[in-house]
């Protein structure tokens, strides 16, 4: 046996055994879970007036898709594939003393959210000269719909929208998503026009 390796063959076994009494020392701590990042372009916005709907607004051409309801009809989705999100908007006509109603129907189904919600703000929504009137609402924590709205020209319009993810509800890992969103819902009410 050659001395060289068997020295050589102890140093290599003392200098695992000093790292080894080394790590010793330190106490693993758990990494929590991570989320994807998520990388969202710039929005590019166009009006969405190629259908024959009683309203108008401005729509994120680089990633919303319009998903018309009925034939017929003014009930329109509008799908973000890439978010898997998608904004449902309902819309009626506002008949006689029948405004209260539809409010009060909209405000039923955000709150109806309460039970996973943990607070609810609301937004006034006003621009006489697009006579354009009604509420955002902010719905915080792991609730099925994070963001809804109605707006109306109080005689004659009603359209109200709710944002729905295709995914469980995790309010911190949807946060950038929402985020973004409501800019988009931001963009939509605020250029609403009724026709």
């Amino acid at each position: 046996m050659n001395p060289n390796n068997h020295f050589f063959s102890k140093y290599i076994m003392l200098l695992f055994v000093f790292f080894a009494l080394l790590s010793c020392q330190d106490h693993y701590v758990p990494k929590p879970w991570g989320y994807y990042r998520i990388t969202i372009p710039a929005p590019e916005y166009d009006t969405l007036d190629s259908l024959s709907l009683p309203y108008s607004f401005l729509i994120n051409k680089k990633l919303a898709v319009v998903d018309v309801q009925k034939k017929d009809s003014a009930w329109i989705n509008l799908v973000y594939p890439s978010l898997k999100a998608r904004i449902f908007f309902t819309y009626k006509t506002v008949g006689k003393n029948k405004l209260d109603e539809l409010i009060k129907e909209s405000e039923n189904f955000v709150y109806k959210h309460t039970i996973k919600a943990d607070a609810i703000d609301e937004e006034y929504i006003g621009d006489s000269t697009r006579r354009c009137y009604g509420f955002l609402f902010d719905i915080k924590g792991n609730a099925a719909s994070n963001i809804q709205f109605y707006a109306t020209d109080s005689t004659t319009h009603f359209l109200r929208g709710a944002l729905y993810f295709d995914v469980a509800p995790n309010a911190d890992s949807l946060r950038p998503s929402v985020k973004y969103l409501r800019n988009d819902i931001e963009k939509i009410i605020h250029t609403i026009n009724w026709k």
